[in-house]
């Protein structure tokens, strides 16, 4: 059985992961706004402060309001100013661990950090597994996915929206609990095959 909770706030060495707030809008409009962060995410980069608090009032507050959502903002210890984002979406079916980061922090383990102190609250409430996937395109989301320790699965296209783009995903998977299993429902829903992988 789960262990129920919203978003608890997590510590790590350089990092304070908590929830997102009305006061981190502007430094959101860095992250969201961002052409090449936004590259091989499933929106269009929001330019405005407009956007950006519609964003957060629709789609990232109704998170807390959940019994269960782990929904982060990714901000710095010095500062408490939100450099980037971890979230699980789909609690329930693929838990899919999705992730960024403004681009001036890339490279740096701050992506791999913030997701492993996820994992590792994760493990303690025995949370089943998680998911994730990347664009083929983007190989460096693929390095963290494994650096946290999930492997590849398999790979599927999807007529990708509202960009429109057909994408080859590669999908991870991590089980948290001991159970081998194989998430399939995206084998399910698009065409699918292996790769090999170097």
């Amino acid at each position: 059985m789960m262990y129920y909770e919203n978003t608890p706030e997590l510590e790590t060495e350089r990092l304070i992961l908590r929830k997102f707030t009305d006061n981190d809008i502007d430094d959101m409009i860095l992250l969201y706004g961002d052409e090449e962060v936004n590259k091989f995410l499933p929106w269009f980069p929001m330019k405005t402060h407009t956007e950006v608090e519609k964003y957060l009032y629709e789609k990232i507050f109704p998170f807390y309001k959940k019994d269960i959502a782990y929904n982060y903002a990714v901000s710095l210890k010095s500062n408490n100013q939100v450099i980037g984002y971890v979230h699980i979406n789909d609690i329930g079916d693929s838990n899919d661990i999705g992730y960024a980061l403004r681009k001036e922090f890339w490279h740096s383990g701050i992506t791999s950090e913030a997701c492993a102190a996820v994992i590792d609250r994760l493990r303690k409430v025995k949370f089943p597994f998680i998911t994730a996937t990347h664009d083929v395109n983007n190989p460096y989301s693929g390095y963290v996915m494994r650096k946290i320790g999930m492997t590849y699965r398999y790979s599927y296209k999807e007529q990708w929206q509202p960009k429109n783009i057909l994408v080859t995903f590669r999908m991870y998977q991590l089980n948290l609990d001991g159970v081998e299993r194989v998430y399939t429902g995206y084998q399910e829903k698009y065409p699918c095959f292996v790769e090999e992988l170097h």
